[in-house]
């Protein structure tokens, strides 16, 4: 297995350094903010990322960003490349990663808008590709206990510190496979785990981040209270992309702020995942 990384990926954004230190996956909206977009194609083993990346400037940082679900919002959840996507940010030479996703809350307390940082997840999905080393005879076991990095989640917490309404610190998710909503049941099911927030992405996306060695730091924003935690008629898709869209403008300003203050050089344990490990196959 090999990575193919384009051969412009050494060329500068704009003559002042060629280096991507930070990866953004999330909505498609998020490329207008950045200066002196292009996208530069990648090739992975594992097919194509779900769009083609867009590598641009925020401020006086280099970002490259990958829409999760394609510009035009067409690929559901459990379709996603997540393999794809991540080895793509690795190949441009990211190593930390900020992802954002809609997600539904588990508690009443945090209603539509709140923004939450979680520290941990559970995986309730099933039928998607979960790992890098799935081939035979490629035994690759990562540690896991703490799936998010605790230096992305400790800067986007400062970074929403000063927010009038300042984004919740801590929360479990819950995976679910989707594409539909919770059962009141389900939901209910789901908070008795302990989950506070319900989600359709977030993994196996946390898992092969940490399977690449790469930081990887979950942005939540609630768009409804999920069905057990509803006296109403229950989430629908319009209600979703409603709150969402008045919440992105918020999301934007706390990302913009949390990559201007990520360290360029990070020591922490997810860039440590594989230390001692033995890959079938070198990385990008």
């Amino acid at each position: 297995m090999s990575s193919h990384a384009p051969e412009s990926v050494s060329a500068p954004v704009d003559g002042q350094g060629s280096s991507v230190p930070i990866g953004v996956i999330g909505g498609s909206g998020f490329s207008t903010f950045l200066s002196d977009a292009r996208e530069v194609p990648v090739t992975t083993p594992f097919g194509p990322p779900s769009d083609t990346p867009v590598l641009g400037r925020l401020g006086s940082r280099i970002v490259a960003f990958v829409p999760r679900h394609g510009r035009d919002h067409r690929i559901p959840p459990h379709q996603v490349n997540y393999r794809a996507n991540l080895w793509a940010l690795r190949a441009l030479g990211v190593r930390q990663v900020l992802a954002s996703g809609a997600v539904g809350s588990l508690r009443s307390d945090w209603g539509p808008g709140s923004l939450v940082v979680p520290d941990q997840v559970i995986d309730r999905t099933w039928g998607r590709a979960h790992t890098v080393y799935d081939q035979v005879g490629a035994v690759v076991h990562v540690a896991f206990a703490d799936p998010y990095c605790p230096n992305g989640r400790r800067t986007v917490l400062k970074a929403a510190a000063d927010e009038d309404w300042p984004a919740q610190d801590g929360a479990t998710l819950v995976v679910v496979n989707g594409p539909r909503f919770s059962s009141r049941a389900e939901s209910r099911w789901h908070a008795s785990t302990g989950a506070d927030l319900v989600g359709m992405t977030g993994i196996p996306e946390a898992g092969i981040a940490r399977e690449l060695a790469l930081c990887y730091t979950a942005v939540c924003v609630v768009t409804d209270l999920d069905a057990g935690a509803d006296t109403g008629e229950g989430v629908t898709h319009a209600e979703v992309f409603r709150i969402f869209a008045k919440s992105v403008a918020r999301l934007k300003d706390v990302l913009t702020t949390t990559i201007a203050a990520l360290p360029d050089e990070a020591d922490c344990p997810c860039r440590h995942s594989l230390d001692g490990l033995q890959l079938p196959f070198d990385l990008p």
